[in-house]
């Protein structure tokens, strides 16, 4: 997390935060986001100081019409989620399948808050469909279903699917990548080696159902915790290597307001000559940076 003084390292996905990012840009934040991946955020009049280190769905989008096309899929259906992220890439597919001959038969929208007669009206109309292929663009039978990033790598999704519903899904991922010492950091964690204590003894307490301080209170008789547990037998979301990609984006973002900062830092004339901008921010380079600035996890 970077502090409002200057930015700002924390937006995951678009869902939700486009108002606050209109806001933040509005007043020349820096805004750096590992997986915010909407074509409007693009719009450089409505958020001149947005930055991401993923692609944006202006790509996804055609690709997933590209992937359609390859198959031969040519009559499909198509479920989205009802806000920006899920209407801006729908649009953007739609408009480039009809450009590769690909027709809809449905395209819906649906929510997390949509009452309950809607969910059922949207599963009545995939059912009286006559279309095989499902393209969703979703924040997470004989159908095959083409996904976007959102949900199609998620392996909670795969683990809710007991009735084998998403067999043969295909669709785009974040490239792999990896993050030299990444999972030899998280593996090495201890909670009483951390200067955060509080959380990491909940966290845990958590990953191996134990307490540090047995109580009569305590629910169910958990063992008690030893500090020492090994992390490395333990098969959760903390120690999925599968994120890898995500964890590379934030890797990137950090490390782009990092040397952001240091240019600042070491500015000179000729610095601020070969970059104006800089100017806006800092008035005389002579002045130290304020301590609002610097990084902070």
């Amino acid at each position: 997390m970077v502090t409002s003084c200057w930015g700002e390292f924390s937006l995951s996905t678009t869902s939700g935060w486009t108002d606050k990012i209109h806001t933040c840009t509005n007043h020349c934040l820096c805004t750096i986001s590992h997986f915010a991946t909407c074509a409007c955020l693009s719009d450089k009049t409505k958020y001149p100081s947005f930055l991401r280190t993923i692609p944006s769905d202006y790509y996804q989008s055609r690709a997933l019409a590209q992937l359609v096309k390859y198959f031969g899929w040519t009559w499909v259906g198509a479920i989205r989620t009802d806000d920006d992220y899920g209407n801006n890439g729908m649009a953007t597919f739609t408009e480039t399948a009809q450009q590769l001959g690909i027709c809809l038969e449905y395209s819906v929208s649906v929510f997390r808050t949509d009452p309950p007669d809607k969910i059922r009206q949207i599963v009545d109309i995939i059912k009286a469909s006559t279309s095989k292929v499902i393209v969703t663009f979703l924040s997470p039978t004989d159908l095959y279903w083409v996904g976007n990033e959102g949900w199609i790598f998620d392996f909670h999704t795969a683990a809710m699917d007991g009735h084998h519903i998403l067999d043969g899904a295909i669709g785009l991922s974040i490239p792999k990548a990896h993050v030299s010492g990444m999972r030899e950091f998280i593996l090495d964690v201890k909670p009483l080696n951390s200067s955060s204590n509080k959380l990491f003894t909940e966290f845990w307490e958590k990953l191996f159902d134990c307490k540090f301080k047995l109580s009569e209170s305590s629910d169910g008789n958990p063992k008690e915790c030893t500090g020492h547990e090994d992390v490395t037998v333990v098969q959760n979301s903390f120690t999925d290597m599968s994120l890898m990609p995500i964890f590379n984006n934030i890797y990137k973002g950090v490390y782009a307001v990092a040397h952001a900062l240091h240019n600042i830092l070491s500015c000179n004339k000729t610095f601020f000559t070969l970059n104006p901008l800089f100017n806006f921010f800092v008035t005389d380079c002579r002045h130290p940076i304020q301590k609002c600035i610097l990084l902070t996890f």
